[in-house]
């Protein structure tokens, strides 16, 4: 295994707009990220990425970090990397990866056998009420939503990590359940951003979120193909989404390379988004 201070030589941190272009205070950069757990291979090439996942999202430099499939425990993982260089971290992975200065909340969605995964949050601003809502489908997939409100420039920006299923059928009802939570838990004036692994392999989803009032985050000049993040190595499909009220989207963006390759299934997205 490579050290996190090799893998973190293949890293730049990712430019932001030139501050000149944009209005003081109207600029936030979010970014959404499934972390497969912190583990990739399997049998005798499994290997721990927690750590050079860590060096990644502070790498992103993001305001906020909607993370899908993180660990708060798994007994056996834990055991399994426990006398690596690199081991096993004694905290919570969302408390692992955030970098310095940073809130978390985290919720679980789906426990296993050996222990547990959800969806967390990782916030440069301050956190408020954290929620969780259950939108799983049916048994076989437990799937759910983390919202919490984020203190921003003194306003309220409402941020919803979504994970959504397999199906294509679940997943609408999910975007239905999504429609609900929204309308009963988010004041219709404040901002929202709603972000994560969408799974929509044919791109269904836009219109639905359209009509519940959310917009895809996608530059001026770009377009969806621009933002495949899966798979990792030789990414095709868009699976992972950032979704706003309130804001537009100034540009999007992909980092790629072999560092990135290796660290989980999925590549991150970020978003440079402003006031609307």
């Amino acid at each position: 295994m490579r050290s996190p201070d090799a893998i973190l030589g293949t890293m730049q941190r990712l430019p932001h707009p030139e501050p000149s272009t944009i209005a003081e205070g109207s600029r936030m950069r979010v970014a959404t990220y499934n972390i497969h757990k912190g583990v990739r291979g399997v049998g005798p090439r499994k290997r721990l990425e927690i750590h050079n996942l860590g060096l990644g999202i502070e790498a992103l430099d993001a305001d906020l970090v909607f993370l899908q499939e993180v660990r708060q425990f798994h007994h056996r993982e834990a055991r399994q990397f426990k006398r690596t260089s690199f081991g096993w971290p004694e905290q919570p992975q969302a408390d692992f990866l955030a970098p310095e200065g940073y809130e978390v909340a985290y919720r679980t969605n789906a426990v296993t056998r050996h222990g547990e995964h959800g969806n967390a949050l990782l916030s440069r601003w301050p956190l408020g009420e954290v929620g969780h809502h259950d939108v799983s489908d049916h048994r076989f997939e437990q799937r759910g939503l983390l919202h919490a409100a984020v203190q921003w420039n003194g306003v309220t920006v409402h941020a919803v990590v979504a994970h959504l299923g397999l199906m294509h059928s679940g997943r609408v009802r999910q975007v239905e359940r999504i429609a609900d939570y929204i309308a009963a838990e988010v004041p219709a004036d404040e901002l929202l951003v709603v972000a994560g692994d969408f799974n929509d392999w044919g791109v269904k989803l836009d219109a639905p979120m359209r009509e519940i009032g959310l917009q895809r985050a996608i530059g001026p000049a770009q377009g969806a193909l621009q933002q495949r993040t899966f798979p990792s190595r030789v990414p095709v499909f868009s699976l992972d989404r950032i979704y706003t009220r309130g804001f537009e989207c100034r540009v999007t963006l992909v980092p790629h390379g072999p560092a990135w390759a290796r660290m989980s299934d999925h590549l991150p997205l970020v978003a440079e988004l402003e006031l609307a």
